[in-house]
C-alpha cells in the first residue's frame, strides 16, 4: 500500500507527463532515476496514468496515449515535435503574399505559422484563441472566428462558427490534424471539431495541410477532408510510399522542409 503524499505523487505525474511528451517512450529504470525513487513506485504511477487514459504501457514502460480517439491538450501538443513544427511553419511562411486573406485552423503547427506573421501585410482569419492573442500582440489585424469554446484545443466551435465561416473565402487555409492514412484521410479525434475544420477547409481557395512525419499512418475517429482537396501537402520528412502515392494520383504538391 503506498504512502505518498498525494501532492508528492501528483508532482511526479506531471513530470512523467511532461517526459512522455518530449521522447517517444519513457522507461521504468530511466524514471525512477530522474525523479529519485523506487521502480516500484514508477511502475505504480505508470499503472495510475494508465487507468485515467493519459499513458499506455509498453514493454518497460510507457508512453503518451496520443492515438486514436484521445484528443491531447494543447499544451502537451505543443511540445510534440517541435522542431519540425517550427520548419514546417517557415516553409509555409513562404507560401503567403502580401494582400492575402488566410485561415488558421486552432492545431499547434499553425501557431507556429501565427507567431512568424508579424510585420506581413495579411489578414487572418483565426478559430484558436491561442492565434488570435499571439496576432494581437503582433499587431497582425485578424477576425477571431467565434462559436462555443473546446477547451482541449481552445478552439470555437459548432454551429455559429459554421454559419459564420461559411460565409469567409480566404487566399489560403492552412491546417494540421492528428494523422493521415490513404484509407482514411486527414482526420480527427473530437466531432465538432472535425465539422469546424472541414467546413473551414472548404472556403478557401488553397488548402495547405502542415503535417510533420509522426502523423503519416495515424488515424483518429472522424474524416476532415481527403487528398484530393488538399492542394499543397508541408512535411519534414519524405512520406511514406502510400501516402506518396495518394500526392501523386490527386496531383498535390509536396513540400518537403529543408
Amino acid at each position: 500500500m503506498s504512502t505518498d503524499n498525494p501532492a508528492v505523487s501528483d508532482f511526479r505525474h506531471q513530470r512523467i507527463l511532461r517526459l512522455a511528451t518530449t521522447q517517444p517512450e519513457v522507461r521504468i529504470r530511466d524514471l525512477a532515476q530522474k525523479l529519485g525513487v523506487s521502480d516500484m513506485t514508477i511502475r505504480r504511477d505508470l499503472k495510475e496514468l494508465t487507468d485515467q487514459g493519459l499513458l499506455e504501457r509498453t514493454h518497460g514502460g510507457a508512453r503518451l496515449k496520443a492515438q486514436g480517439n484521445t484528443e491531447l491538450a494543447l499544451g502537451h501538443r505543443l511540445q510534440r515535435q517541435t522542431h519540425a513544427k517550427e520548419q514546417i511553419a517557415r516553409t509555409a511562411l513562404s507560401l503567403i503574399q502580401d494582400g492575402d486573406t488566410i485561415a488558421l485552423d486552432a492545431s499547434t503547427t499553425t501557431l507556429y505559422l501565427a507567431h512568424l506573421l508579424a510585420g506581413r501585410n495579411v489578414h487572418c482569419l483565426v478559430t484558436g484563441l491561442d492565434a488570435a492573442n499571439t496576432l494581437s500582440q503582433l499587431q497582425v489585424p485578424f477576425t477571431l472566428i467565434g462559436g462555443t469554446f473546446h477547451p482541449a484545443a481552445r478552439s470555437f466551435i459548432s454551429g455559429l462558427f459554421n454559419d459564420i465561416q461559411g460565409r469567409l473565402h480566404p487566399d489560403k487555409v492552412f491546417f494540421s490534424c492528428m494523422g493521415y492514412t490513404s484509407h482514411a484521410g486527414f482526420t480527427d479525434a473530437h466531432l465538432p471539431e472535425v465539422s469546424s475544420k472541414a467546413t473551414l477547409l472548404s472556403t478557401g481557395k488553397q488548402v495547405i495541410a502542415l503535417l510533420d512525419h509522426t502523423k503519416f499512418g495515424q488515424q483518429a475517429v472522424a474524416t476532415i477532408t481527403r487528398m484530393h482537396s488538399v492542394h499543397t501537402l508541408i512535411t519534414d520528412a519524405p512520406p511514406p510510399e502510400g501516402v506518396t502515392r495518394d500526392i501523386t494520383l490527386h496531383h498535390t504538391e509536396l513540400i518537403i522542409t529543408p
